[in-house]
């Protein structure tokens, strides 16, 4: 079994800590740093395994490219567990938690992931998401998800909503 997950990662206030994590921890969600082990050859590119304890089913896998500073979001999966890892390029990934009895609920996080900052983050059922290519290039989003896409229970929503408080611009923080 692969031992790099971080303990951190279940822990509210750690969880923060984590190049590259801002806001308000999410209940659920879980952040792993992963491996990425380069030789004369090429680099292997570390994404889960079904004996790790974030792994949570497969369904299905595939991948999403987003071009430099354009937004895909907001949606919601009601049963789909979520497994993103960005394989080239860089994306901010943002959570927001509206789930009616969720102790985080109002609570956003960003996730800046990708070449800089690799890492598997598992989003559970229910969590708004939404994502931001960042750089100059364009990123391929990788997702191994816990069930076959099934239209009939994903909803979406316009970036720009005001039903989710997030204001998608760059900050020069």
């Amino acid at each position: 079994m692969n031992t790099t997950v971080i303990k951190m990662i279940y822990k509210n206030k750690e969880l923060l800590s984590l190049s590259g994590v801002k806001g308000e921890h999410i209940a659920g969600v879980k952040i792993k740093l992963i491996k990425k082990i380069p030789d004369e050859r090429g680099t292997i590119l570390h994404m889960v395994r079904s004996d790790e304890e974030i792994f949570s089913g497969f369904g299905e896998i595939y991948f999403s490219t987003i071009y430099p500073n354009v937004i895909k979001g907001w949606h919601i999966h009601e049963k789909m567990t979520l497994n993103y890892a960005v394989i080239d390029g860089m994306i901010k990934l943002v959570l927001y938690d509206d789930r009616i009895n969720s102790a985080t609920k109002g609570n956003l996080m960003e996730i800046y992931t990708g070449d800089d900052n690799y890492l598997l983050i598992m989003v559970p059922p229910n969590i708004w998401n939404g994502f931001k290519g960042m750089g100059e290039k364009k990123a391929i989003v990788a997702n191994c998800a816990s069930i076959p896409h099934d239209p009939n229970e994903i909803s979406r929503k316009n970036p720009y909503d005001s039903d989710i408080p997030y204001n998608w611009e760059l900050k020069n923080e």
